[in-house]
């Protein structure tokens, strides 16, 4: 299945959206969406669901989260993660965290269902695509107006059975890397019953 993620628009819908998410089956919003139009411009390349962000108004009857399962593999879909993205980037790319940072760690992966597999996350407008602890944190960055030097992006999970590919995929271009795309192997059966690390 291949997933379109977006987030951070604020209230402008990019044109690029349609050629960039052609295809995809459904797209996920991580919030700051700004307003409902462009929620039904989305809605016109393919069927949407959307949180709300912390500027988001409460008058767009947006969740604050959104769970759900494709082909066997749980996507949560969130605004803000409870730890610093950078934190989550850093614990990403350690073999061993110790001491403070690792009960920090675990207190934040404790936060989320351990049947979680992915994370879809917005927020911070830079691009993400970690894998901690089993689990793929995504944030598309801002699909939004330039805002400062940080990329216009949006994303595409391709979702399988037993693994999902992330893609970055920029609306303009800029002077800054973006991630990799990421390809996580999954063992469905294992995680359904795999406990968190504590």
């Amino acid at each position: 299945m291949r997933i379109g993620v977006v987030s951070d628009t604020h209230g402008f819908f990019d044109a690029g959206l349609e050629d960039l998410l052609a295809g995809v089956e459904l797209i996920l919003h991580a919030g700051d969406v700004g307003k409902q139009d462009v929620l039904h411009e989305l809605e016109r390349i393919a069927p949407v669901r959307a949180v709300r962000g912390n500027v988001d108004p409460p008058q767009l009857g947006l969740p604050l989260t959104v769970s759900s399962r494709f082909g066997g593999i749980q996507v949560e879909l969130l605004h803000v993660l409870s730890a610093a993205q950078t934190d989550v980037e850093k614990w990403a790319g350690q073999a061993q965290v110790k001491g403070h940072a690792s009960q920090a760690r675990d207190a934040f992966l404790r936060g989320f269902d351990s049947n979680t597999r992915v994370v879809v996350f917005g927020h911070s407008h830079v691009p993400c695509a970690v894998v901690l602890d089993g689990t793929l944190f995504f944030n598309p960055a801002s699909a939004g107006k330039q805002r400062f030097s940080l990329p216009r992006c949006c994303g595409v999970l391709e979702v399988s059975p037993k693994a999902v590919e992330a893609t970055i995929l920029s609306l303009q271009l800029y002077n800054r890397k973006l991630p990799d795309k990421v390809v996580v192997e999954l063992c469905v059966e294992a995680a359904l019953h795999r406990p968190r690390a504590r």
